[in-house]
């Protein structure tokens, strides 16, 4: 069996896909990780992955809103 074919058949951890994303987002990630995520990584978890860290990103800056106008709002 050839290199790439373990890698083909090597499957990320949960923490490498989250790491990625995380990378990804902020704009960070190498091109060696990138070409690594798409040569060995599952399409279906890297959705996944960045569903929720979106999903996140936008609570937690609806909530930093929520806060700084409730503070800003006098009375």
């Amino acid at each position: 069996m050839s290199r790439q074919e373990k890698s083909k058949q090597r499957r990320q951890s949960l923490g490498s896909v989250i790491r990625s994303v995380s990378a990804s987002m902020f704009g960070v990630q190498s091109s060696r990780k990138h070409e690594e995520d798409f040569a060995s990584g599952s399409a279906r978890a890297y959705i996944t992955v960045g569903l929720i860290a979106t999903v996140v990103f936008v609570l937690v800056v609806w909530g930093v809103v929520k806060l700084v106008v409730s503070v800003a709002t006098p009375g």
